[in-house]
């Protein structure tokens, strides 16, 4: 059980917008992606004591689950907050957040961060290049449909077709990481943050939810720790070609974060591709 106050509580529940029974713009789908990158079944019957609402089974899962692990996920969950924010260039509520992370501070035991603008600023105007596809672990027959898809994002990013862009930044990344976990087995296997079948074995690279590949990409050195945290926002972007998911969402990508997007695409390559300084 975590030792979230009833104050705590109500901070963490004002910022996820909780009152009526959603998580921030979570969809049931992407509720349960989020969770599964824990282990954690967040829709199984553990978690639905108090009602069957994202928000009710967040509070259920604040009430049983220790500290260490409450604190991981709310750590997860702010920086992916911080980071949509700053994709979409939304106004985010400093005030609450700063008091929010250093809750989830007092929970993982740690001294709270002040948000790193200038990280962010660094990370977005940096010039990346997009290295040679003959540098990128996928196979031979596999490129021209990568440099095809890249020539169409910078096309789509010219023409203002901005959703397009954030598409076609997803699929490649997703099948550029598949293609380093298909060509180094072990190394993706043995990580900690392998998702793995009931009996303990590794899933199928081809059961893997883009979550989980770019976790333990970072984890076994392929991606840098920036590159993670960026890629999850368009990982969470890349979900809403499911149209009702976008409905609900609100989202309504513009220029700018069709741009974000692509940059963070420019620095996974570069990583994966052992090109990034």
């Amino acid at each position: 059980m975590s030792s979230l106050t009833q104050m705590e509580r109500s901070y963490l529940e004002k910022l996820f917008g909780m009152k009526t029974g959603y998580v921030l713009d979570y969809s049931d789908a992407t509720f349960g992606d989020f969770f599964d990158h824990f282990n954690i079944d967040i829709h199984g019957q553990k978690f639905a004591t108090n009602g069957t609402s994202k928000a009710n089974k967040m509070r259920s899962f604040w009430t049983q689950e220790s500290d260490e692990l409450v604190g991981s996920v709310l750590s997860e969950m702010l920086d992916l907050y911080k980071t949509n924010c700053e994709i979409n260039d939304e106004k985010m509520n400093s005030a609450l957040f700063q008091k929010t992370s250093s809750i989830v501070s007092r929970l993982s035991n740690k001294v709270a961060d002040n948000p790193k603008g200038k990280e962010v600023d660094d990370f977005l105007t940096h010039e990346f290049t997009i290295p040679s596809i003959k540098n990128l672990p996928i196979e031979e027959s596999l490129a021209p449909i990568i440099q095809s898809r890249l020539d169409e994002a910078l096309t789509a990013i010219r023409a203002g077709a901005h959703l397009s862009v954030i598409f076609l930044c997803g699929s490649v990344l997703e099948a550029i990481l598949l293609g380093a976990a298909q060509k180094e087995p072990a190394r993706f296997n043995q990580s900690p943050s392998c998702p793995r079948t009931d009996d303990g074995k590794p899933k199928r690279f081809h059961e893997w939810y883009l979550s989980q590949l770019i976790d333990v990409a970072c984890e076994i050195g392929i991606l840098k720790p920036d590159v993670k945290k960026f890629s999850h926002g368009l990982r969470d972007f890349r979900n809403y070609i499911h149209p009702y998911q976008q409905m609900v969402s609100g989202f309504t990508p513009d220029e700018h974060t069709a741009k974000v997007c692509f940059q963070v695409l420019k620095a996974a390559l570069a990583s994966v591709a052992g090109e990034r300084k």
